[in-house]
């Protein structure tokens, strides 16, 4: 008989309990101990206009009414799964009601990250108390004694949102048609590998259909971590086969495969994979299971995503969600557009970063709407990164001396950069783990944090690095000239702390230059390791849970650029870790090979100290709060939740429940 559990990351739960205060209080997830995960609701029910129920006791919006009566879709009791397999979605404040938009900007398909968190439905997701994960298209799982076997059931009757069944049968062909063979162009996920804990050898993981909604997932050795490893990896451990038998080359051949990926734009069947694959939830013409679909081209200059009739949740009172009838997705020609139509009043719900709180909060009653604070775990709201594999080899040797790291650090003036680019409410500080989060080290945030020009000066003398002729700017230790590249999206809105840093790099003697390119093109100098510098920080719970930003598994963040290939390629491409780089995974590689919390809570340190030891992210300020800004006529959005990409960001609020009063 197996032992049914819930694996919780001990660290995580260490990250919560120091937060206290910073989640949603109201909003109610039940713990779920057996293979059904039922959800419950307090909240009051204040709509005037509650549809009328339909024989089975559901509601349905009124345009799926209309539907319904022209016999264009089924009877809501026909489109959701068996009635004890139904998901209740909590509600933060109340009930809602149907009908409106939601208006998001956003900047074409290049910004897809931003409309993905929103409508995200993972296999299993994160509690917004952040006290584990919790079932969500999966109705449960069962786990024996040693984490090595679990069985992930589904929900009896669910469909995908063109009324197909969507069954065990769908996550057996993502894993063999898609996971395995890389359709989408990413190498297969951590979290399906156990570790040999004496070895280190990595063993892939046995999946099998157990019947039509139920799968078995089988280690070879323990795998304590893997649901919450699910919800980060690769939440989405299922596809549509039905769809995707009509369009890969495997089910139809390469020349009829071509002509669908013309159709779609695409000039070769492998862009089709990676882009229907991975980016699925801007294509029309896939099923899925997420609140709102996609309705017609992501290129538009209107992007629309309307209900999916066939969603799986309702409320307390069986109104099937969402409850917002469409997200509205107007196409901005410049960042800026994005302020700008939210201090007019024409976004329903957004985000930003701390640097518009004045300007944010100043024109509240004008934009009729309110600027929630939700907390942010980054290691600092201004972040700097040299790439330590940067192309140009004199360039990478320096920005691997740990002496031109501390020189940077000192060498700017971090009371300025608070009280300019914060507000002076992000104090001076290194990029460190915030207190109260896993890994947090006493005093890390005052290392090299002190404004030192002379201290500066005297380690570029000391590396070798010699004074032009002017006396203006530093050259190589050879006379060549110095100068970093420092690379920033054109989303991201930093010129004016880049700006900053330049003026103190300058008058250290450190020539930097600036270049502004859209999100598509970073992305791609990124995995071609053609960025030099750039202006991020990390962010992230609990590096147990998240390890991209500190770990180099894959091309995700630039300081540590080709690292992360090396990894990712098995060590055909990329370039090879060495010292502490390649200590950090060895600390990896135990984490995954661990069978207990407390020794995942050990290694999780060490890679951590090692972050503390090297500085490869420099930081001026601490971290500030993500702004959350929403119309006034919007509810059940909980003012004070954290901010993560863990927690999927705006999704962690549960969208499906918002409603316009």
């Amino acid at each position: 008989m197996k032992n049914k559990i819930i694996l919780m990351s001990l660290s995580l739960l260490l990250t919560m309990s120091a937060l206290t205060g910073c989640f949603a209080g109201n909003a109610k997830n039940t713990t779920n101990t057996s293979s059904t995960a039922t959800n419950t609701s307090t909240a009051t029910n204040t709509s005037t206009n509650t549809p009328a129920k339909s024989a089975g006791g559901f509601a349905e919006a009124p345009m799926l009414q209309e539907l319904v009566k022209a016999g264009t879709i089924p009877a809501v009791e026909e489109r959701m799964p068996v009635k004890e397999d139904i998901m209740i979605e909590p509600t933060f404040e109340s009930i809602g009601k149907y009908g409106g938009d939601w208006r998001y900007p956003w900047n074409g398909p290049d910004d897809k990250w931003g409309i993905e968190m929103i409508t995200e439905e993972p296999l299993f997701r994160f509690k917004q108390d952040g006290t584990g994960v919790e079932p969500n298209v999966a109705k449960g799982y069962d786990v024996n004694a040693d984490a090595t076997e679990y069985i992930i059931h589904l929900r009896k009757g669910m469909k995908w949102s063109d009324g197909v069944p969507f069954t065990a049968d769908d996550v057996i062909f993502y894993w063999e048609h898609m996971l395995i063979p890389e359709t989408f162009g990413k190498a297969l996920y951590d979290c399906y590998y156990s570790v040999n804990p004496e070895t280190g050898e990595k063993e892939r993981a046995e999946i099998t259909k157990v019947d039509d909604y139920a799968v078995k997932v089988v280690f070879k050795h323990p795998s304590v971590q893997f649901l919450e490893r699910l919800a980060i990896d690769n939440k989405w451990f299922f596809a549509p086969a039905h769809y995707y038998k009509t369009i890969l080359p495997e089910f139809i051949g390469e020349d009829k495969a071509l002509e669908v990926a013309k159709e779609y734009g695409f000039n070769d069947t492998k862009t089709l994979g990676i882009w229907t694959g991975y980016y699925f939830w801007l294509y029309p013409q896939r099923p899925s299971l997420r609140p709102w679909v996609a309705k017609n081209d992501a290129n538009s200059d209107r992007f629309i995503m309307e209900r999916n009739a066939y969603f799986f949740k309702t409320d307390s009172e069986g109104q099937q969600l969402p409850y917002i009838d469409r997200i509205v997705l107007d196409k901005m020609q410049d960042p800026s557009h994005k302020l700008l139509g939210t201090l007019a009043g024409n976004v329903e719900v957004a985000q930003f970063s701390f640097k518009d709180f004045t300007v944010l909060k100043e024109n509240e009653k004008k934009g009729n709407y309110r600027v929630l604070s939700w907390t942010s775990p980054s290691w600092s709201s201004t972040g700097f990164q040299l790439n330590q594999t940067t192309e140009d080899p004199k360039l990478r040797a320096l920005f691997q001396d740990i002496r031109f790291r501390e020189a940077l650090s000192v060498a700017v003036d971090r009371k300025e950069i608070s009280e300019i680019i914060t507000n002076g409410l992000g104090e001076p500080s290194q990029a460190a783990v915030p207190k109260g989060l896993p890994g947090y080290q006493e005093g890390w945030n005052k290392q090299w944090v002190e404004y030192d020009k002379a201290r500066a000066e005297k380690l570029f003398d000391e590396i070798g690095l010699k004074w032009d002729a002017q006396h203006k700017y530093r050259t190589f230790e050879d006379g060549s000239d110095l100068s970093i590249l420092i690379y920033q999206e054109k989303s991201a809105d930093d010129e004016k702390y880049i700006e900053l840093l330049r003026k103190y790099f300058h008058e250290a003697g450190i020539r930097t230059e600036l270049k502004i390119v859209d999100q598509g093109t970073f992305f791609d100098l990124k995995y071609a390791n053609k960025i030099p510098a750039t202006v991020k920080t990390v962010t992230l719970v609990n590096v147990a849970l998240r390890p991209d930003e500190l770990v180099p598994l894959r091309v995700i963040t630039p300081w540590f650029g080709h690292y992360g290939l090396y990894s990712s390629s098995g060590g055909k491409e990329g370039v090879k870790p060495e010292g502490d780089i390649a200590e950090i995974l060895t600390y990896w590689e135990k984490i995954k090979a661990s069978t207990s919390k407390d020794e995942i809570a050990k290694y999780s340190e060490e890679i951590v100290k090692l972050h503390q030891k090297n500085q490869w992210v420099i930081g001026f300020t601490a971290a500030t709060p993500t702004l959350t800004v929403v119309k006034n006529n919007i509810k059940n959005v909980a003012p004070d939740l954290v901010n993560s990409d863990e927690f999927r960001g705006l999704g962690v609020a549960h969208p499906a429940q918002f409603y316009f009063e």
